[in-house]
């Protein structure tokens, strides 16, 4: 990636804080820069979409976890006693813990502002070359901006790019949350007008856009006020991906196979390899925090247990899931989803020197060269949520038998039955797909934005029941670094 394309992105940090950007990226500083330098040939444009979605997956790598699973109820701190993951566990969240400071989505933002507003002023052999590197700027800036507006409610709202530290707008207000989904449902638009046809793994194509499209309009529908017409759209938006050429593998655990995370399941997913895990003591993404304990590994080898059976992390095991979670996944032995997620541990592990008890193995990754090394591709979207997201849609249009149909399409996988639910009722459809998500897309970062969308979070979310008069209690409140920075920006209402 071109050093020269970061460094525009970057500039976003004086709204945030991020005060380490440069040192850590050892990027050109700003004011050594000019848009006539960067953005001249196509291979410019090339390069800062490679360029966003790199900033996009560094974003995502813990962000899609802590945003979008650890506040469903299903997780507790693991062998080490975490207070982070205890209070986000328990939805009593701080205003620096993980997840408040915005900075990495809004850099992610600016860099899809900055293709937007150059890449049309290139000359292209092909203009669909230029439409897809608009169309990817499109796709990511929405989908961080849904990111942003679930998570914070009213949010800065930029669309013109930084690339000067005496720019306007340096110090923005948090807009009112309505103009920021304003423009995602139109990004959106954007981005399937513009997308040329064909399938993309690691950036968006017509399929992930729809995933995209299924996934607001549904929000839209429920927490919006946007009723049936958005079902509808999001029903057409959910048909068009499963009738895009995708297939559900015929082996669930084979999804998430190192060796085949080419497969034809998978619409859009992070790549990473082994090359990147860089020392002992970190992970380039968050599947580290639910493995054994590093310092484990070589007391369970010396009672003959493989790396294998008992993956352990590069660091301490942060996360694991709750007594009530671990009894569910393994409830029903007919379905091979709980045994290919979670894998519980009796005597000799749980003793006062190995405290394993319970490990997500669904992503650990590869033992290479006596070391544990985090592989698994980042998954966003797969085609089981199509059928799940139809099966939400359809519910909400009151169409039963077609819900019922989706939602027998994943469990059938899982169980080998080919019509496990039966006779069911709108609130039987719903409560269907809670279950089915909890089972499918166990650490996928699914969870709450569910229970959000199906307005089941002071119901089923055991730390949020009684708690409906708390203002803003499901936003998060902004990071005092973003604050401090930026002065204008004030605390989510709630959380002062």
């Amino acid at each position: 990636m071109k050093t020269r394309i970061i460094s525009g992105a970057l500039l976003i940090c004086a709204t945030c804080g991020l005060t380490a950007c440069h040192d850590d990226l050892n990027v050109t500083q700003p004011s050594q820069l000019t848009s006539r330098s960067m953005w001249n040939e196509e291979s410019d444009a090339e390069t800062a979409v490679n360029g966003l979605y790199t900033l996009l997956r560094s974003t995502m790598a813990d962000g899609m976890v802590v945003w979008g699973e650890l506040r469903s109820n299903l997780y507790k701190s693991g062998n080490v006693n975490d207070a982070f993951f205890n209070r986000v566990g328990t939805n009593v969240i701080m205003m620096d813990d993980a997840g408040t400071n915005w900075n990495s989505l809004y850099q992610t933002v600016n860099a899809a502002n900055l293709i937007l507003r150059h890449v049309p002023d290139i000359t292209f052999v092909k203009s669909t070359d230029r439409d897809e590197a608009l169309a990817n700027a499109y796709f990511v800036r929405a989908l961080c901006y849904y990111y942003i507006a679930r998570t914070w409610g009213d949010a800065p709202l930029l669309t013109r790019g930084f690339e000067s530290e005496r720019q306007e707008d340096m110090y923005p207000t948090r807009t009112p949350v309505a103009q920021l989904f304003a423009l995602i449902e139109s990004d959106i638009t954007e981005a399937l007008r513009l997308m040329p046809p064909g399938k993309k793994l690691h950036q968006a194509s017509p399929a992930a856009i729809n995933m995209l499209k299924a996934d607001y309009y549904l929000w839209k529908a429920s927490r919006l006020g946007g009723g049936r017409d958005s079902y509808a759209t999001a029903l057409a938006a959910a048909n068009d991906v499963i009738g895009a050429g995708y297939e559900l593998l015929p082996k669930w655990a084979d999804i998430f196979r190192t060796d085949n995370e080419n497969n034809n399941e998978f619409i859009l997913t992070f790549p990473f390899t082994v090359g990147e895990n860089v020392t002992a003591g970190s992970s380039p993404n968050s599947y580290s925090y639910y493995l054994a304990p590093r310092n484990d590994a070589t007391r369970l080898e010396a009672n003959g247990f493989g790396p294998d059976y008992v993956p352990t992390g590069s660091h301490a095991q942060y996360v694991v899931v709750t007594d009530e979670y671990r009894d569910f996944l393994l409830s029903d032995p007919d379905d091979v989803r709980g045994v290919a997620s979670l894998r519980i541990y009796t005597e000799p592990f749980i003793t006062q020197s190995v405290l394993v008890d319970r490990i997500i193995i669904k992503f650990k990754g590869s033992w290479e060269s006596n070391t544990r090394v985090f592989d698994n591709d980042m998954p966003l979207y797969r085609l089981a949520e199509a059928y799940l997201l139809k099966a939400e849609a359809a519910n909400g249009m009151d169409d039963i038998a077609t819900a019922t149909a989706a939602l027998n399409e994943v469990a059938k996988r899982a169980r080998g039955i080919d019509e496990y639910y039966k006779n069911l009722d709108k609130r039987g459809v719903t409560e269907a797909i809670i279950n089915e998500s909890k089972m499918e897309f166990v650490a996928e970062g699914k969870m709450w934005w569910l229970y959000l969308r199906t307005n089941t979070e002071f119901e089923l979310i055991s730390t949020l029941v009684g708690r409906e008069g708390e203002k803003n209690v499901t936003l998060w409140p902004v990071a005092n670094v973003c604050i401090t920075t930026n002065p204008r920006i004030e605390q989510t209402e709630g959380y002062k």
